[in-house]
């Protein structure tokens, strides 16, 4: 017990620890400027709704009065004290603990964490547009459309073929700007998902599509957790998924990257699973094929999905010999293997857009790509941060709805980089390939597309996290144990 003891207090500070705090400081102060920013009545909310009014006695509002620093309200104020008080426990019981408790601790301190960074400020954000109105203290398309169109679903109406000028989105953003009103740019599976727990709410009269949010989010974390290897890393992964600033900002404003994002982890761990399983001599035959569904499920939700369509596919015959020793030439031989374990995503997403496109198929293609390309009267605005900003700032557009054919710079860019992505994965066909060639095709696609919004950032991360942190079956057969080699431990 001495020398074990001995032994610990020498022990190096964990890694995941600096970048679990590197990740809670970003998000609050992120988090503090967009509600400073976008809330202005925030404060005066929180004092008259029923419940967040009523969570401190009236002289703890009174001491803190009406000036504040970021976010400026009592509620988030506390939330921002309970996470930092969290951090500091994941970190004194890196130091203090041993395994297996040191793990065990530290994984109830990043899920206090999570809850009073991201879960809690969600559920604020939620009661707050319920005192308000439904187009405040939310996103446009990801919650006041999205739960429009599931009004439709439900009315029988095609959410492709309406307009939305006389639904809250109408009271959001600015005017010129709102050329959303006119086109639903995701796809099915966003809203014939959420509408049983529609359903549910309004049996109980209160409704907010971030709750279908939140649950996805958190079933999400643990299947992520399961895709890579040792405590430090399983950690690690989760924190990144969860606290990155800008996607924890699309949880707790309501845009819907995180939907996407869990339908594909479910599919990642799904097919992690099938892997273990036949390493151990077992069928995987059933996780693999849910896995292909829940992929199916994701490109039918919306079209960055479609994107990781290459290296899944890879993904699914990593067990084909002959891919891996015959490279490209090795490719054709395996796209019927390809397609067969593919069927359940294949079949998922025709089950979905075939109504819609037999409906209107017009319709489908002008929401869903004509629209994002800037095509039509309303086609969607250059916009983000991306290389588009040079089109506007040389003067090749007259202003930011006029065409101009990005599609060019995309296919110059993109082709050459999918097709070395590709012979990359097919030399060593492992995850963290997928999910890293996956992040970065996405990253060039939309630098050089029409519009390239912050909030893709934050779901890019997100892969590039998985591709770093998850468990890497080539090296770890390499070193002749399991585990991530050649990265930090703790």
């Amino acid at each position: 017990m001495a020398a074990s003891l001995s032994k610990e207090s020498g022990r190096r500070p964990g890694w995941d620890v600096f970048l679990v705090a590197l990740l809670v400081f970003a998000l609050l102060q992120v988090v503090g400027l967009a509600e400073q920013a976008a809330l202005p009545h925030r404060l005066q909310d929180v004092l008259r709704h029923p419940i967040l009014g009523s969570l401190l006695p009236q002289a703890g509002y009174a001491a803190m009065g009406e000036v504040g620093p970021r976010p400026g309200e009592p509620i988030g104020l506390l939330l921002n004290a309970l996470t930092l008080g969290a951090l500091i426990a994941y970190a004194l019981f890196d130091l203090a603990l041993t395994e297996p408790r040191r793990t065990r601790w530290k994984a109830w301190a990043l899920a206090a964490i999570i809850a009073t960074a991201v879960v809690l400020p969600t559920v604020k954000l939620i009661l707050l547009r319920e005192g308000s109105g439904p187009a405040s203290y939310t996103h446009d398309g990801g919650v006041i459309q999205t739960e429009a169109t599931i009004q439709y679903l439900l009315a029988g109406k095609n959410p492709y073929t309406e307009d939305y000028v006389d639904t809250p989105m109408a009271e959001w953003g600015f005017s010129e700007y709102r050329t959303a009103l006119y086109h639903y740019p995701y796809l099915p599976w966003t809203f014939i998902f959420s509408a049983p727990f529609y359903l549910l709410g309004q049996a109980v009269g209160f409704y907010d599509q971030r709750i279908v949010y939140l649950l996805l989010f958190a079933a999400m974390l643990p299947a992520a957790a399961k895709l890579a290897e040792g405590a430090a890393f399983r950690l690690a992964l989760v924190a990144v998924l969860a606290l990155n600033p800008i996607m924890a900002l699309d949880v707790i404003f309501g845009q819907n990257d995180v939907f996407v994002l869990a339908w594909i982890v479910f599919a990642l761990a799904a097919w992690r699973t099938a892997l273990q399983r036949r390493s151990a001599g077992q069928d995987g035959g059933r996780w693999l094929a849910l896995s292909a569904l829940c992929f199916g499920l994701a490109c039918a939700s919306k079209p960055t999905a479609w994107f990781l369509a290459p290296f899944y596919g890879l993904l699914l015959v990593q067990d084909n010999a002959h891919l891996r020793q015959a490279g490209w030439r090795g490719l054709w031989p395996a796209l019927p293997m390809i397609l067969k374990r593919a069927a359940p995503a294949l079949g998922a997403f025709l089950l979905l857009l075939l109504p819609y496109v037999l409906w209107d198929a017009a319709s489908l293609y002008d929401d869903v790509w004509r629209w994002s390309s800037g095509q039509g009267p309303t086609g969607y605005q250059i916009w983000g941060w991306g290389a588009s900003n040079f089109v506007l700032g040389l003067g090749l557009v007259s202003n930011r709805f006029a065409p101009w054919p990005f599609w060019i710079v995309q296919t110059l860019a993109a082709t050459p980089l999918l097709l070395w992505f590709m012979a990359r994965q097919i030399g060593r066909n492992t995850l963290t390939l997928a999910c890293w060639h996956y992040g970065l095709f996405l990253f060039v696609f939309f630098y050089t597309s029409r519009f390239l919004n912050e909030n893709y950032l934050g779901y890019i991360l997100a892969f590039l996290a998985i591709g770093a942190l998850a468990f890497d079956a080539h090296s770890a057969d390499a070193a002749g144990s399991p585990g991530n080699v050649g990265a930090p431990t703790s």
